[in-house]
């Protein structure tokens, strides 16, 4: 039996609960540990002041760039992946691999030229202010450089998660990770280069992180494979990829453009207040990352099962995964609701950073948890291919609802528009998506 024969046979056969269980762990684990290294990351950037600390959430704008093209073609071609391998068609998965780990290189590398010739107006238009601009200059120059490499690494880490192999997804982002946290305080403290050693340890971690999950691919331990002979600019193909990706696209790209919207607005008090809300977003990025992670070991489930006719099995994961996911999130933000300052505090022990980022971590943790069902109804869409609702879905809580409440709150509620609009995105997001939700399980009990 070969090892994808083997794999198809676990992924349609095994238990719903353990099998969700076993490849939500490594995915959970990568975005807790990736997220924590984000998190240090602006821990260590933070030491320098509050300017250069504000200049992380500059830099998180333009890398959410690079991802946002990273999961258009990841997510595109895996959820075909996916549900080609569990009707048993190798050869065709491995044209959609092909087709999107190249494309991503492209398109990483066509961003990264762009922000070389623009990079200071490209800063200032991600929300930097006259005193950010520096920091954020230095270290964006060096994100630039890793861009294709980290766009392609999340093509490679999303195939391998629908493949339903997330271990080996986890060992190239934890090796990226580990080499980024030991290298920032020698580069920036050991070696005195400041922010730029905080750019060149994310673009080292980046560029190893995408050799370790290539020789993923060249060792036979996958049923995906990259050839530039099975690229397929055929209609059928990459239609396909962007129609199944565009939802992370725009969900990507709201990500890439939120945090912009929110960095103008903080900046009428001051980089006090840019600094508050990009630890408060790192923070409840965190807390997200278990939602997004269970949902990713989810996906997979659905993806094969689905691809084998197999709708009872989809429907049970998609139960458990809600329930698990929920509890999880829970159990991480209340500690955040309760001890907001002081968490705040670790970061940046400014008081004009706590009194902003303390209310906005405290709201945002009381509705975060709403945020698992709505990023489930959004992966189940886009796994099964329906990219139109998926598409709608993936704009609400950062795009659709946030944008208009970011640049209206303020002008009525001050400071507390800055920190409220998050929480009252993620409110109504939920409650838009569970007609969604609900509509497709009935209608697939008669499948």
């Amino acid at each position: 039996m070969t090892n994808a024969t083997a794999q198809r046979k676990k992924m349609l056969e095994a238990p719903v609960a353990g099998l969700v269980s076993r490849l939500a762990v490594p995915t959970v684990a990568s975005m807790l540990v990736t997220n924590l290294y984000n998190a240090g990351d602006a821990w260590f950037v933070s030491r320098i002041g509050t300017s250069a600390s504000g200049a992380v959430g500059i830099v998180f704008a333009l890398m959410a760039v690079f991802q946002a093209f990273g999961f258009l073609f990841g997510h595109g071609a895996g959820s075909t992946i996916s549900r080609r391998l569990g009707a048993g068609d190798v050869a065709g998965a491995r044209v959609y691999a092909s087709t999107s780990f190249f494309s991503a290189l492209a398109a990483g590398a066509a961003v990264s030229a762009f922000g070389a010739v623009f990079l200071e107006p490209l800063a200032r238009a991600f929300g930097s202010t006259d005193t950010i601009l520096p920091y954020a200059k230095q270290y964006m120059r060096w994100i630039l450089l890793s861009g294709p490499f980290f766009t392609a690494s999340c093509v490679m880490n999303n195939i391998l998660r629908y493949e339903g192999r997330a271990a080996l997804a986890m060992v190239g982002l934890l090796s990226g990770s580990a080499i980024n946290l030991a290298l920032d305080p020698i580069l920036m403290f050991g070696l005195g280069l400041g922010v730029t050693g905080a750019g060149i340890a994310t673009a080292v971690a980046q560029t190893a992180s995408f050799a370790i999950l290539l020789s993923m691919f060249g060792r036979g331990r996958t049923a995906s494979a990259f050839r530039p002979g099975l690229v397929s600019l055929k209609r059928k193909v990459v239609g396909s990829i962007l129609a199944i990706g565009s939802p992370s696209l725009l969900r990507n790209a709201c990500g890439a453009v939120a945090p912009v919207l929110l960095n103008h607005q903080a900046a009428a008090w001051g980089d006090a207040a840019i600094a508050a809300m990009s630890i408060v977003g790192r923070i409840g990025f965190l807390v997200a990352a278990v939602s997004i992670g269970i949902g990713q070991g989810f996906q997979p489930v659905a993806g094969f099962n689905w691809g084998a006719g197999r709708a009872d099995r989809v429907r049970a994961a998609l139960r458990f995964t809600a329930a698990a996911g929920c509890a999880l999130a829970a159990t991480l933000a209340l500690p955040c609701a309760l001890a907001s300052a002081e968490v705040v505090a670790a970061f940046r022990n400014d008081p004009d950073v706590i009194a902003v980022g303390a209310p906005a971590l405290r709201w945002q943790s009381l509705t975060i948890v709403l945020n698992h069902p709505t990023v489930c109804t959004n992966m189940l869409f886009q796994v099964l291919g329906l990219s139109g609702r998926a598409a709608l879905l993936s704009t609400m809580r950062s795009g659709l609802f946030f944008f208009p409440l970011i640049l209206s709150l303020p002008r009525f509620w001050g400071v507390a528009g800055v920190e409220l609009a998050q929480p009252i995105a993620d409110l109504v997001s939920f409650a838009v998506s569970m007609p969604f939700l609900a509509h497709w399980y009935r209608k697939s009990k008669r499948l």
